[in-house]
């Protein structure tokens, strides 16, 4: 089976879950970023954890681990309101998020970078791009394939699915497991198009 198929990945060896950023600043109603509709994920994405541990896939947490000041916050010249600052529980993933113990934890943001992809960093003051310890973590694992969920649809699963994709591996994006923050209307529907014509496998 390939993204192209359009179907649900089997897990196991080769696949991977990669669940983005469900932490409490974006999926609870109380958080200082929510994402409109990100609580709903969580019960989906613990099926969707389960599943993929069941068949010994690799299942990775991405979390947002900023500073207090980072360009990336409006206070800072950035777009975002100040969230997941490293340590607060604002940072923590969701407490009803299902996480495997001994899951690896991707953090990223953790200076003067934007933290939106998994794999990557875009440091906002020098305008240089650094890999994290994502693609290093499932090459370790022989993985070829990956599935792709959490919040939010149009920033960072959107850019975990294109770095992803930019590797060589097979993405799958499916849609209900994920939201989509819309700062602008159709900010939903351009993020999918753009991940399609990547090859995202968007469902």
């Amino acid at each position: 089976m390939t993204a192209a198929d359009g179907e649900r990945f089997a897990y196991g060896p080769g696949t991977a879950l990669v669940v983005v950023d469900v932490q409490v600043d974006f999926a609870d109603p109380g958080g200082s970023l929510y994402v409109s509709g990100g609580e709903d994920v969580v019960p989906l994405v613990n099926a969707e954890v389960e599943a993929a541990a069941a068949a010994g896939s690799p299942v990775v947490f991405t979390q947002d681990w900023h500073p207090e000041h980072t360009p990336h916050f409006a206070v800072d010249g950035g777009i975002w309101p100040v969230h997941c600052v490293a340590g607060t529980p604002g940072a923590e993933l969701h407490p009803a998020l299902v996480v495997p113990e001994g899951a690896p934890r991707v953090r990223k943001g953790t200076g003067a970078e934007d933290g939106y992809s998994g794999f990557s960093e875009l440091d906002l003051a020098s305008g240089r791009r650094e890999a994290t310890v994502l693609g290093d973590l499932l090459d370790s694992h022989g993985v070829r394939r990956i599935v792709v969920v959490g919040l939010a649809g149009d920033y960072c699963v959107k850019a975990t699915a294109l770095d992803g994709a930019a590797r060589g591996l097979a993405v799958q994006v499916p849609l209900e497991l994920t939201r989509f923050v819309q700062l602008a209307d159709g900010d939903d529907e351009r993020a999918i198009a753009e991940m399609r014509s990547a090859g995202v496998a968007v469902l």
